[in-house]
């Protein structure tokens, strides 16, 4: 059975940082491509940031050179380091994987910036 279970979410003020963790179980992680997406409220679920199981990353580029995504396999888990941050960064954050045509989400991490 996969699961994913983020952490790391809270309430910050502008300018200030977070650290997300997702700590993955039932999947061969290494292996597996590793995504953040992240809703806000009454908009669509959006991507934030991958990492390929070669290390490679992409980033929305509303976050580019303020979010870092990294895993550590060792630990099945993938990071996602956020400065920076401003108000428009609040939202739900999600841990996704899939394993083929199958989608695994964790039930997500609540992040809010006030201003």
């Amino acid at each position: 059975q996969v699961r994913l279970v983020e952490s790391g979410g809270g309430s910050v003020q502008a300018g200030g940082s977070l650290r997300l963790s997702c700590a993955a179980s039932g999947i061969n992680f290494k292996i597996h491509t590793m995504s953040w997406y992240r809703q806000a409220p009454g908009k669509e679920r959006d991507l934030v940031a991958r990492i390929a199981s070669d290390g490679s990353t992409d980033y929305d580029e509303s976050v580019k050179g303020r979010f870092t995504i990294s895993r550590v396999n060792a630990w099945n888990t993938v990071l996602l380091q956020m400065s920076s941050l401003t108000p428009e960064d609040t939202a739900v954050y999600y841990c996704k994987t899939n394993r083929g045509p199958t989608d695994f989400w964790g039930k997500g991490t609540p992040v809010t910036v006030s201003s």
